[in-house]
This record gives structure tokens, sequence and C-alpha cells, in this order.
């Protein structure tokens, strides 16, 4: 038993301690990705809204502020996957949980966040090849403001690496929750 999970009855403690440090880096990730998008969100508002009193005012826009919301979105959604994925507010089934025994479901729990991470290294090298590939052609988008290609790219191995590291603390969870024999005794 370890004092850092918590837990001081050797019976109950599952010897966690260790895990729980790792999850500190989930836990920064977690409330970064919700302070970015957070950021983004407001950015992206803003910079509408602006457009608008200047078209209202002046008569003439920037067209750089309309351009720049649809920029910031892919920032916005591949840096939150993981968050999402941990907090269970992606789309879901859930009529399963009311079929399943619970050992079924414990490796229901263990097949879907091994899928999803799977899935996350498999987007993750996808993106780091397209960015590369992009940052090696020099490409610019066809905007008022001139940005690189790579840098929407580059949102993708961003994000599935965040996804990744949720996965995994997921399925380490799962797999660590309580062995298929204590669920049968129940």
């Amino acid at each position: 038993f370890q004092a850092e999970d918590g837990i001081r009855d050797c019976l109950l403690s599952r010897g966690l301690g260790d895990v729980y440090k790792r999850q500190l880096l989930n836990r920064a990730l977690f409330k970064l990705s919700f302070a970015v998008a957070m950021t983004i969100v407001t950015i992206m508002v803003m910079a509408l809204s602006l457009s608008a009193i200047t078209r209202f005012i002046s008569g003439t826009g920037y067209d750089w502020l309309i351009e720049l919301p649809p920029v910031l979105v892919c920032w916005l959604v591949f840096p939150l996957l993981g968050p999402l994925f941990k907090q269970g507010s992606h789309i879901q089934v859930d009529f399963l949980s009311s079929v399943l025994s619970r050992k079924q479901l414990y490796f229901l729990k263990i097949f879907i966040n091994g899928v999803a991470l799977l899935a996350a290294v498999i987007f993750f090298k996808a993106g780091l090849e397209a960015t590369q590939l992009y940052f090696r052609l020099g490409q610019l988008m066809e905007l008022e403001i001139d940005l690189p290609i790579w840098w929407m790219y580059l949102s993708f191995p961003v994000g599935f690496a965040i996804m990744g590291s949720f996965a995994l603390e997921l399925l380490i969870d799962a797999v660590t929750d309580r062995s298929p024999q204590e669920l049968e005794s129940e």
C-alpha cells in the first residue's frame, strides 16, 4: 500500500500512488486545453464582432477578421479531443451499460480505451507526416494574413498526442480498476 493514493487502509489501497503522479500531466493538459479553447472562442467572437462594427461604422471591413475564426477552428477542436474523451462529453451510446454484466462492461471499457489509444497513435503519425510535408513545401494560406499551411496541420498531431495521453490514462485506469473475478463475486 502506498500513502500517495490517499487511502490509509491496506485492504482498500490499490497501490496506485505512482499512477496518480502520472495523472498530474493530464490534469495540466486538461486545464491548458480548456484555457486555450476559451481563449480561441473569445478571439473568434471578438474578431467577428469587430468586423461587424467596422463594417457598420466605415462601410468597409477587413477580410482577415472574417477569415480568422475558420483558421482557428482546428486549434479549437483537436486539442479538446482528449479532455472531452476523459470527461465522457463526446458522442456516445449508453444502452449497453444496462444490458451487459459488470464483467462484460469491464472488458468493453478496456476495449474502447485501447481502440482510442490506437486511433490516437495512428492519427498522430498521419498528422505529423502532413505537418512535415506542408512545412517542407513552405506554402502559405491564401488569406489576407500570411499564415503557413503547416500551422493549421500542426493541430492534428498536437491534439492526437493529447488524446493519446488521456486514452492511455483511461486504459490504465480500466485495467487496474478491479479484476473480473472481483466483479463476478458482487
